[in-house]
């Protein structure tokens, strides 16, 4: 660990945290040997570089440690689809709208899709009707629509994000 760094003085920091000022590399080896642990480079873009006497082992696990514990608090977006018809009854439409505001509490994307088959893409403009009611019913909830209700093939789509 201590062998590549190539500067010939450091700004050295020991294990306690105590500022020994510029010295010779040499000399910060040999202090870091004497308490069996390491020197590493903290700062190498300063002149001249910053670099710590520690035990490299417990260093890499702390660093492992927040990792994790970053990850594990960050929450994936995810896009929920929610697949309507624009035939849908008034209790499916009370479940859907539970769903939406369910799905955008968790802080997920929705996907709102009302599917037209067949001789009812004449029809479309009743789709894009019950889209537009999904967001009047949905105004009072902190959402967002990124996307409004368009054509997408035989559907017409709609984006909501919290």
């Amino acid at each position: 660990m201590n062998r590549n760094i190539r500067a010939k003085e450091v700004r050295l920091i020991d294990n306690e945290g105590n500022n020994h000022g510029v010295i010779a590399t040499s000399k910060a080896l040999l202090m870091a040997e004497e308490r069996g642990l390491d020197l590493m480079v903290v700062s190498p873009n300063q002149e001249p570089p910053v670099a710590k006497i520690l035990d490299y082992g417990k260093y890499k696990y702390e660093v492992e440690k927040r990792a994790k514990e970053s990850k594990k608090k960050q929450h994936t977006v995810e896009v929920k689809e929610v697949k309507v018809r624009y035939k849908i009854d008034v209790h499916d439409y009370n479940v859907k709208i539970n769903s939406i505001k369910k799905f955008i509490s968790n802080g997920n994307k929705v996907k709102l899709v009302v599917m037209l088959r067949g001789r009812e893409m004449q029809h479309n403009h009743l789709a894009y009707d019950l889209a537009n009611r999904f967001l009047a019913d949905l105004e009072g909830e902190k959402i967002t629509v990124e996307k409004k209700p368009s054509m997408d093939g035989r559907n017409v789509v709609t984006i909501l994000a919290p």
